[in-house]
């Protein structure tokens, strides 16, 4: 970091000085309604939603999460993408310790609040931010903090998202491979998006400090390695990864090796934005009958492999506010008015692939109307599902192997899960 913040603030929606932190000394605690009125200031132009303002020879980088603003000014030429970042881990520190963060959460927690700004933050410069190495030594019992003298090994040690010392009778490593179809069509049918984004979910239950090695079918890897992919290999892009993964090993040899943290996090996220056939397409005929009645028929059809069965199938199909007197009839599942969401909501428990099922449902309008109706807002059919086995990219496991200097086994789990993210298709 190219230079020191010289202190923090936690704001509440109006500005107000919730909790500070001097660390320098040479900022005051009107900085922090100088920033306010310059962010109003910006309020109306393009650039508005920057995270950086600066004024007067002071540098404020802020984020906002619910009704609370976290902001550091530095008179120094800070990084502003590590400054930022840290207010990130901040915000994921106070979630693990008060669930979530907002003003109501700070103002009970006041003094664990200080002490974890004192730990995390060192003379303006970023110290320690994992939650759960954290949260050894200080620790909360309702509004009361005990610390311990000894800091925890994982402080002084190069594996700062890990403690040493970790013990379990029955060593296992459960990995998820999650991905998530986020698909908007309009309604001509057309797909005018789509893509797909994927996590690699894990939870590791393993003594001492493992050494870690994953193995995908990577068509760059298998293609290094001379080997030929015959279509089963996948080109990864966007890929995010957790900081236990040793990026330079990665950049050599593609080889996913990592010391992973002790329970659940996320080892790798990434990104496919190919074009995606919709895995369940959805058509909605609306009819009006007068002006009393309307009729809606439905059919929704499975677009993948019959070995694949989709499970907890919910259909939204959007019908006027003022629709009452519902009666749904279905080949499968169920089907119920839900007056809250002003829509019709079909459940299919099952959903194998290569079928087609279908919904005819009428509704009573009101006899009269307003003269001068509002227009009517068409909201689109959302569609949520999810399919275990399955993945949209293909993306394969080939090995995950765990190394401990003691030579236990460990046993690793793995499945695959694909569920509907944003998946809406419009009726107009």
């Amino acid at each position: 970091m190219a230079g020191a913040v010289s202190a923090l603030f936690l704001l509440d929606i109006k500005g107000r000085v919730l909790v500070w932190r001097d660390y320098r000394g040479d900022v005051s605690v009107s900085q922090a309604e100088r920033f306010f009125t310059k962010l109003i200031e910006k309020e109306g132009d393009p650039g508005s939603h920057d995270p950086v303002v600066y004024d007067n020879g002071v540098s404020y980088m802020f984020v906002q999460h619910s009704n609370v603003f976290l902001m550091t000014a530095a008179r120094q030429n800070s990084n502003a993408a590590s400054i930022l970042l840290f207010l990130h881990r901040v915000i994921d520190v106070f979630k693990h310790y008060f669930e979530e963060l907002q003003e109501e959460s700070l103002r009970d927690n006041f003094v664990v609040v200080y002490e974890l700004l004192d730990e995390m933050m060192d003379f303006g410069y970023p110290q320690y931010t994992e939650a759960k190495i954290l949260s050894e030594f200080i620790k909360t019992d309702a509004y009361r903090m005990e610390v311990t003298q000894r800091p925890p090994m994982a402080v002084t040690n190069a594996v700062s998202w890990r403690s040493e010392g970790v013990r379990y009778k029955k060593n296992e490593v459960f990995l998820d491979v999650v991905e998530s179809v986020n698909i908007l069509v309009n309604s001509n049918g057309q797909i005018i998006r789509s893509d797909v984004v994927g996590a690699l979910k894990m939870r590791t239950y393993l003594s001492g400090m493992p050494e870690c090695k994953l193995g995908l079918n990577d068509r760059v890897l298998l293609e290094a390695q001379g080997q030929t992919t015959k279509g089963k290999a996948i080109d990864l892009d966007d890929i995010k990864f957790h900081q236990c993964v040793r990026l330079a090993r990665f950049e050599n040899d593609r080889t996913i090796s990592f010391i992973p943290p002790d329970g659940s996090f996320d080892l790798m996220t990434y990104r496919l934005n190919t074009q995606v056939k919709p895995l369940i397409w959805v058509e909605a005929q609306v009819e009006r009958h007068s002006r009393s009645r309307i009729e809606i028929m439905v059919k929704a059809r499975s677009q993948f492999k019959e070995r694949s069965t989709a499970t907890n199938v919910e259909i939204e199909l959007p019908v006027p506010s003022d629709a009452t007197n519902s009666n749904a009839r279905s080949s499968m599942g169920s089907a119920s008015y839900a007056p809250e969401k002003d829509a019709l909501v079909w459940k299919i428990k099952s959903f194998p692939g290569g079928k087609e099922y279908m919904l005819r449902a009428e509704f009573s309008l009101p006899s009269i109307t307003a003269e001068e109706a509002a227009p009517e807002k068409k909201a689109p059919i959302r569609v949520k599902f999810e399919i275990p086995y399955f993945t949209v990219s293909g993306i394969q496991v080939r090995y995950l192997k765990i190394i401990e200097k003691t030579g236990y086994q460990a046993l690793p789990w793995v499945r695959y899960i694909t569920m509907a993210g944003e998946y809406e298709l419009r009726l107009i």
